[in-house]
Parts: structure tokens; C-alpha cells; sequence
């Protein structure tokens, strides 16, 4: 890659940041595209981010996506806001203009579209359990209750932030039967039993040797579990539900589809989701992807 004053930059920015896909992602597709464009990853603290942002701007980048712990710093820090991150309070990608900075949330859709491709299902009507209300499960709650949901039961260890996330759902005035479960382990197992699909949006297990935060006798046959966490093809709670008779699936698809959203609000350009699907695979389940990414690079 030959990098030129003239060549567009993107970036991630999270903290620690060293987990991240989303540079092999779109790096992929900025090939398949044959576009002037690259797309970095950088180290930010929260307490930095709304001083790093405008200096990114003055170095001439594009669009930025924003990981944890950044989302609701950024939903706190920018004025202009699209309805979706104002809704979520919480901001995912960036868009860098000459009028300035603009937040969006791309998660929510790229949830909702990562669940029918993963499970062939919707969420209305569903029974949900949703552990984690940071960022990503506020961007969760939201998109399934709009979309629904028969029964969504909310848990966290931050009280503080469990409660200001059932409080923001309970306002929006939908159908969905929302309830907070609490914030200990035991109380989390009972709704997670009840539920038909569980969504796991915490950090838990996202480092080797980390325990699964539900054991699996709080999972059953027949349901579905979807992890957020996307760098291993199998997590530590995805094992657990599998020993259980749950359907599982880690989070890259969602990673993959709210990065094919924040493609497309940066370039007016639709994404070619093939190559960014072989592009992670080729990353979390190695060298059996790489056919298919050259067979997608091809037909872009």
C-alpha cells in the first residue's frame, strides 16, 4: 500500500484498540475498491477523545468508528448527532466534513441484520435477555424494542447504568415488556433460562483464560446466543451455551454490518459485504478463508 498526501484516511479509535478487525475490514475493501484509502487503529483514552477528534479533522481524516469505551463519550461530547445516536446516547462511527463532525450509530441495524443472518430470525415477539447496557447493549435494547420485542430483561453489574437504560426504554412508550434484572450473577441465570435469545455485551471474555460470565446451566436447548465479541471463533459463553443445546454465533457479523453501514454514510458507496465477511474470517478462523476472500475480491 502506497500511502500519498492524497490518500484518504480513516480510523478506529478504542481503548485498548489492539483487538480490533475493523482495520482488516475496510482495508479489504478499500482494495476491492481500488481506492486511495486507509484505515488505521489508534489508542485513545476516554478522557482524550473529544481533544483528539478535531485534531484528526485538521489532519484531513474522513470518517473515524469509535469502539469501547468512546461511544458515550463521543454521544456526550458531539453537537450534531443523527436520530439514531441520539436516541442510544451513544456513537459508533464519525463522519469528518467541512461543516465539521457528525455522530451516527450504525450498531443497532447491524445487530438486527447480524441476528437474521446468524439465526434466520427476527426479534419481534422474542423473549430477550441482554446482558451488558454499555454502548453496544444500549445500541442493542434500543434496535430490539423498536423492532418489537415480546420481553426484554436487562441486566448489568453497574446498577447506575442498568437503571438509566430500562429508565430510556420505559420513555419511548413501546409495546416491549422491559424489566431490570439486577445486577448479580445468580438473578442474570434465572432470566437468562427464560429467554429465547440471549445477547451477551459485556468485555468478559474477551482476553484468553477470562471465565464465561454465565455458566451453562443457564442456557437450554433450542435457544439462541449471540456474543458480541467477535476475535474468537468460539467464546468462552459460546462454549458454555453449546454444552447446553444453544444455538450459538460470535459477534462478526455485527461487527461486519455496522461497518458496511459506516462504509456507506463515508462514501455514499454501498459496501461490498462479501469482501469484508471473508476479510474477518480470513482473521478469526485463518488461512481456510482466504479462497473465499479472492473469489469476492474478484467480483467487486
Amino acid at each position: 500500500m502506497t500511502i500519498t498526501p492524497a490518500t484518504q484516511k480513516y480510523a478506529v479509535l478504542g481503548h485498548p484498540i489492539s483487538h480490533s478487525l475493523s482495520p482488516r475490514m475496510q482495508n479489504a475493501v478499500f482494495k476491492a475498491l481500488a481506492m486511495d484509502a486507509v484505515y488505521l487503529a489508534f489508542d485513545v483514552p476516554p478522557e482524550k477523545l473529544m481533544q483528539t477528534l478535531p485534531v484528526m479533522a485538521e489532519m484531513g481524516f474522513v470518517g473515524i468508528n469509535l469502539t469501547v469505551p468512546l461511544k458515550e463519550v463521543a454521544f456526550r461530547g458531539l453537537a450534531d448527532l443523527d436520530e439514531a445516536a441520539r436516541r442510544l446516547g451513544s456513537v459508533n462511527t464519525v463522519k469528518i466534513t467541512a461543516g465539521g463532525l457528525k455522530g451516527f450509530s450504525t450498531d443497532g441495524e447491524g445487530f438486527l441484520r447480524a441476528i437474521r443472518e446468524a439465526f434466520d430470525l427476527s426479534v419481534k415477539g422474542l423473549s430477550l435477555f441482554l446482558l451488558g447496557c454499555g454502548g453496544a447493549g444500549r445500541a442493542v435494547a434500543f434496535a430490539c424494542a423498536a423492532a418489537g420485542a415480546g420481553r426484554l430483561m436487562l441486566a448489568d453489574a453497574d446498577g447506575t447504568r442498568l437503571a438509566g437504560l430500562e429508565a430510556d426504554l420505559r420513555a419511548l412508550g413501546l409495546k416491549t415488556d422491559i424489566s431490570a434484572v439486577g445486577t448479580e450473577p445468580q438473578a442474570w441465570r434465572r432470566a437468562c433460562r427464560e429467554a429465547e435469545l440471549v445477547v451477551h455485551a459485556t468485555p468478559m471474555g474477551m482476553h484468553i483464560g477470562e471465565p464465561a460470565v454465565l455458566p451453562p446451566d443457564a442456557f437450554h436447548s433450542g435457544q439462541r446466543v449471540y456474543d458480541l465479541i467477535y476475535m474468537f471463533p468460539e467464546t468462552v459463553l459460546m462454549r458454555a451455551a453449546r454444552e447446553a443445546g444453544a444455538r450459538t454465533s460470535n459477534g462478526l457479523g455485527m461487527l461486519m454490518h455496522q461497518g458496511a453501514l459506516s462504509f456507506s454514510i463515508w462514501t455514499g458507496r454501498e459496501a461490498p459485504v462479501a469482501v469484508m465477511r471473508c476479510a474477518l474470517e480470513e482473521a478469526v478462523y485463518g488461512r481456510k478463508a482466504e479462497g473465499r476472500r479472492q473469489k469476492a475480491e474478484n467480483k467487486s
